[in-house]
């Protein structure tokens, strides 16, 4: 049976990497309200379908490690979740949980999933454990790198000899960024390190602080934008691809070439690249 492969937006950081058969689902957040923040495009129906080959976990801040969004996932998924991680997945009794550090691999299927060090805080406030944050690189016909949440970090130059698409996180869910994270200027200088064939941006126009998205801020439109116009400037050979949350993108595209991107500021609808 034919299987694609492609990369499913699904919004923030939870991307559906779908490649060699294999179907690894990061950061998963599959609600429409998460403490203060809600989704700005509500989930009207199931984004992830019944098989999942493995979870991929980057850091442990409560967007990207959401308890009820897991409680939602059959317990016999295998979870790779960074070391010292692992008890709160053990909690909610999932059996197959593999706990890694920057540069251990755990296979999946035909792919290889490697973690690869983030710069960004891996404490768990109140009272949860610290773990390091981290991205993965996964591997196989193809090298597909997610950078989960990251500033830059000078080794993302030698992350892999040959990335086929990067996962770059260009905002997150508010007006501002805290320290640790990639806006659109930093995600452009960071294409010049990865040196990928495809970039496509995360993290942003998916959810917003209660109360503030009623004009459908900037915020939650513009960084995907902003980022391709820097990309175009400081890695024109990198191609960049915009897909709004909920949409898909195919990575067996034969001959995929740099197409012309419209730079004009886009509503959500239509925040989705040619």
């Amino acid at each position: 049976m034919y299987s694609p492969s492609q990369i499913s937006y699904i919004g923030h950081a939870t991307v559906l990497i779908e490649l060699d058969g294999v179907r690894l689902l990061t950061d998963p957040l599959l609600r429409n309200q998460v403490m203060h923040l809600r989704r700005w495009r509500i989930l009207s129906r199931p984004v992830v379908q019944p098989r999942l080959d493995a979870v991929l976990i980057s850091h442990l801040h409560f967007d990207h490690l959401d308890l009820p969004s897991l409680r939602l996932l059959d317990r016999s998924i295998p979870v790779i979740v960074p070391r010292g991680a692992g008890v709160i997945l053990d909690r909610l009794n999932f059996r197959r949980i593999y706990e890694v550090s920057a540069g251990e691999v755990v296979q999946v299927g035909a792919v290889r999933v490697r973690a690869t060090i983030a710069r960004h805080s891996g404490e768990r406030h109140p009272f949860g454990p610290v773990a390091d944050a981290l991205g993965y690189l996964v591997e196989g016909s193809k090298t597909v790198y997610f950078a989960g949440d990251t500033d830059l970090f000078p080794e993302m130059a030698s992350l892999a000899d040959r990335l086929d698409a990067a996962l770059l996180p260009v905002w997150g869910w508010g007006p501002t960024l805290g320290a640790g994270h990639l806006d659109p200027w930093r995600a452009a200088q960071a294409l010049t390190l990865l040196r990928p064939a495809l970039a496509v941006p995360i993290h942003w126009g998916t959810f917003y602080p209660v109360g503030m998205g009623w004009a459908n801020p900037r915020f939650l439109q513009d960084p995907p934008y902003e980022f391709a116009h820097y990309a175009l400037r400081l890695a024109p050979d990198v191609r960049v691809r915009i897909v709004a949350p909920g949409h898909n993108i195919p990575l067996n595209i034969p001959g995929l070439a740099r197409q012309p991107l419209d730079l004009g500021y886009k509503s959500y609808a239509n925040a989705v690249a040619r």
